[in-house]
Order: C-alpha cells, then structure tokens, then sequence
C-alpha cells in the first residue's frame, strides 16, 4: 500500500537535496502567517475539507508532476486533503504531525569566518527560528545554545572531525527548551552558562572577560544583561559575536520575560548599555543571533550580518536612552506560548517525553 504520511525527517530530507516536491499548506491564512515551510505554497482550504466540501483543491495543480506534502497544524486536516489529491491521482501524502512536528525540522550552513583558526557551522531549526551553532579548531567543538536532538551535534561533529568538548549557553531560554544539558552529558563534554543562580543543577560559570578555548581558537565572554539578567555575548578570534537573543540582525532582545512591567523597564535601561557596549566592535564583526524571525530556507546561506549592517537595519540602536526604554516597552511582541513552563525546564535541565507541543509556534524574543 502506497504511504499515506511522511515524517518531518523523510520531508527535510527531501528539501535538503533539492528533490521535486511541492508543499501545500491548507492552514488558515492567519495561522501561516505566524509561520510556515520555506517555498511552502498556500490553499486556505481548511474549513472546506473539514465540512467535506467536493470542490476543495479542485483547482490545485503541483508543480511539474511533484510528489505533494500537504501540511496543517497537527496532520489530521491534512490527512483529509492528501486523500483528495490522491482519487485525482496525485501522488501525495501528509506530513506527521503536521507544524507543530515540522517544529523540530532543521538544516545547516557554514558560516565564514576570514582570519580564524575555528570553522562555524549553524544549525537552524526551520520550523522554530532557532539557531544554534558547532564551532571547531583542531578537532575540537564547541556547542552554543543546542535547541535540537543531541545526536544531530553529535553527527555533525563527527563529519568535520570533531569531537564536542564544551556545551554553552548565551542564556536561560524562553521559547525553546535547551538541549544543552543533555548534550554534555552525552558527549562528556563540560557544561558552561553565564554565572546566575536561576538554574538547579551543576555547571561552569562563565563571568565578563573569561575566555573558552576551542582548539586553538578562543571565545572571550561579555556580559550582556537586559533580556535576561544572565545574558552573555561569545566573541569568537575577534572575529564573529554569538549574541544569543541580545542582538539579532534588525531587532533586539525583549526585557519583559519572566518579569513585572517596573523590572522590565529597568531591564530595558541595562540592556541599552549592553547594546552600546556591543556596537563599539568594529564594524566588520559578524553578528550571529540564537533566532530568527523567519522560516530558515533549506539553501545553505547562513543567517548572519556584520555589524555595521545591523546597525543601519536596527533604529533603536540609535535612539537616546529615553526613547529606547519608550519605545521597546510599547513595542513588545506577544508573550511566547508556554513560556513559564518552557522556562521552568530550563532552569531544572529537564526534558519532556515529547516537545512538539510545548514549543509549537514561532519565537517572539525579538523587538524590531
């Protein structure tokens, strides 16, 4: 019997190599908005299949003869609509578990950094915005705010040669669950977070001005407090600025997380002076964020800017200290869904049996 479904491993394999598939979404508009699959194509058809409508997907015609994914939010709508396309004759099946399964996709690109002994690559979560990264030198790597399966690092690792040896985090996350306490323990590798007595299990505190080695390269550490009070920035050889979520690549990190409105207010005061340490760098530093406000395309280009660029992307960067504080408060983008229990995780270093629910949506730490 012909497959009716396929996983989101099968579905990202096939996007990895360039395979002829056509991605149908027949989600409501207003839920692909918040986010969807790169090169996805859109049918609002979700009410009409649900009521059984005979003319839903009538008019829809895939690309070239591709094999289609029909995709919704959790697979069952989407189920309806394979079965569609299928009496017309189309090859087509379902993705499992629809986005909130797609949540966990990933893909890779290398990242250049001219002048470094260390090479980079970031791993994204496509389905999420997450961005994580493996930095190596001299067969030794370094992992930076793990947002997917250990095994994935640990992969990765092993193709360059490389074995993990220090797992660190830029901070205690709010919309996703960390990996990093179980990829150390997995690969022996030590545990390193900014210092902070939110978290309950054993780690190695990192304070301003500590350097990691990662073969013959160093990452120097600076404290950036703001979106959270932990929050820490690694400069790789002087070279490329892991910002975590302080600074993306047209936005800044929200202070209100986890926090009253007085305390996010004086959160955003010591976060601009985190953000105008940080824009004393020279300008051809290359800014590397833990997110993303986009789906991640499966095309190799890494999600990075110099300096320089974002400082002309980012307005509030620009703005006296008064109307930064201003105009962050009042531009704050909706709280991350779950994010009390997403973050009282992370400070236990535990995981769930299953995260696709918890971390179902898009990450809203940024404030453009």
């Amino acid at each position: 019997m012909t497959a009716r479904t396929i996983s989101t491993e099968g579905l990202r394999e096939l996007l990895e190599q360039g395979a002829p598939v056509t991605v149908l979404d027949v989600r409501p508009a207003a839920e692909r908005a918040e986010w969807s699959i790169p090169g996805s194509v859109h049918a609002d058809a979700y009410d009409a299949l649900r009521r059984g409508d005979p003319s839903a997907l009538a008019d829809f015609r895939p690309r070239n003869g591709d094999r289609v994914v029909t995709v919704c939010a959790a697979g069952k709508t989407s189920l309806l609509a394979a079965e569609r396309l299928r009496a017309r004759g189309l090859d087509a099946v379902s993705l499992e578990g629809g986005m909130r399964a797609w949540s966990l996709a990933w893909n890779t690109a290398e990242v250049p950094c001219p002048g470094s002994t260390a090479r980079i690559v970031q791993l994204r979560r496509t389905g999420k915005g997450c961005l994580s990264y493996l930095i190596g030198s001299h067969g030794d790597a370094v992992v930076i705010d793990a947002s997917l399966d250990r095994q994935v690092y640990r992969r990765a690792a092993d193709e360059h040669g490389w074995r993990i040896r220090t797992v660190l985090e830029t901070h205690v996350h709010a919309d996703h669950l960390s990996r990093a306490r179980a990829l150390a323990a997995d690969t022996g590798a030590r545990l390193c977070l900014p210092t902070t007595d939110r978290v309950s299990f054993e780690y190695e505190p990192l304070n301003d001005g500590d350097t990691v080695r990662v073969g013959s390269a160093g990452l120097r550490v600076f404290h950036t407090p703001g979106h959270t009070p932990e929050s820490a920035c690694y400069l790789l050889s002087e070279r490329a600025l892991f910002t975590g979520d302080t600074l993306f690549l047209a936005a800044v990190g929200r202070p209100d997380l986890e926090a009253t409105m007085a305390q996010a207010r004086n959160r955003a005061h010591v976060l601009r002076a985190s953000l105008q340490r940080l824009v004393t760098f020279p300008p051809e530093t290359v800014i590397l964020p833990a997110h993303t406000s986009e789906p991640v395309a499966f095309d190799g280009r890494p999600i990075s800017a110099t300096l320089e660029e974002v400082r002309e992307r980012t307005s509030l960067l620009r703005e006296t200290e008064e109307a930064f504080v201003s105009q962050i408060l009042t531009r704050l983008p909706p709280t991350p869904s779950n994010h009390h229990r997403i973050v009282a995780l992370n400070e236990a270093g535990t995981l769930p049996d299953d995260p696709t629910e918890l971390e179902a949506g898009a990450n809203r730490c940024a404030v453009a």
